[in-house]
């Protein structure tokens, strides 16, 4: 298990291999398997990952009624080319609204990290592969890279929001997806770090505070939050931007940030968007309905 991006980064850097190479080796070391067999399992995790965009469906609404149909919308916002992001970044948008909504309607999705973040990865990596053409295995080779990150998050930090707030799940995811982007197009060891904090750096702090305490308001749309976020931090990372604040020292703030969190902002549902009146209100409402069962 790797503790550091760092520790990572010197040993791609040393035996002259990609920042994934090392992330699937650690892994095949740690169960037991072969490249071969590892690869296999990867390319289903991707293969998931896919089915979960294919199998959403655009008239389903989560049991409490609060989400669900929004891709749709963005879906036909696309088709009449009113959106003022261009077709990639739509593509990104629509496809995290549709796994996130997916989730809540109890749908089958690849918790990257979590499932309440399930949405922002397989939203840009499947987006990439349809603009640039990518094959399976290249995709499977992202997913060790984003796999690497967050293994690091988990390690320095944490990746649950009941620990960390949102930070340490849509903010984790986001640079997961950043730094698999910034590698799937070219970028260096270097760049694969530095793209993902800097999507973290965007995201430290976010409260965790599901409105009655469901993972649905906000948590749906802060998957797209989290998605073109990474697409901006893998832009400016792939230009030669850094973060000035070293990638594992970024982590380590997160988990410090998390840990001076209120308890309320923690996934508890008693702060922030939650506490507001409309916030009690739907708690209120779902409370009562479960009563009525």
């Amino acid at each position: 298990m790797y503790h550091s991006l760092k520790q990572i980064t010197d040993e791609a850097t040393e035996k002259g291999v990609p920042f994934w190479k090392p992330v699937m080796l650690d892994d095949c070391k740690e169960q037991g398997i072969s490249e071969e067999q590892s690869l296999q399992y990867m390319d289903g995790i991707w293969q998931a990952m896919k089915t979960s965009e294919t199998e959403y469906d655009p008239k389903l609404k989560s049991r409490s009624g609060l989400v669900g149909t929004d891709a749709a919308k963005i879906h036909a916002r696309r088709e009449r080319n009113e959106m003022i992001c261009d077709d990639f970044t739509s593509a990104v948008i629509e496809r995290a609204l549709k796994i996130a909504e997916s989730n809540a309607c109890m749908k089958r999705i690849v918790a990257a990290p979590t499932a309440g973040s399930c949405g922002v990865v397989p939203a840009v990596l499947i987006s990439a592969q349809e603009r640039w053409g990518f094959d399976d295995r290249a995709m499977a080779e992202a997913l060790y890279t984003a796999g690497g990150i967050g293994e690091v998050i988990a390690c320095r930090a944490c990746l649950a929001g009941a620990e960390g707030g949102c930070q340490a799940e849509i903010g984790s995811a986001s640079a997961m997806a950043a730094g698999a982007l910034a590698g799937l197009l070219g970028g260096s060891a270097e760049t694969i770090c530095h793209a993902a904090a800097l999507a973290l750096k965007n995201l430290l702090g976010l409260a965790c505070d599901p409105v009655a305490g469901l993972v649905e308001v906000p948590c749906v749309k802060r998957n797209v939050t989290g998605a073109v976020n990474a697409l901006t931090s893998a832009d400016l990372a792939l230009a030669g931007i850094r973060s000035r604040i070293p990638p594992d020292e970024v982590i380590d703030a997160m988990k410090a940030i998390g840990r001076r969190m209120d308890s309320t902002l923690r996934e508890t549902g008693e702060g922030g968007l939650a506490a507001t009146p409309t916030g009690m209100l739907i708690r209120a409402h779902i409370a009562g309905t479960k009563g009525a069962d």
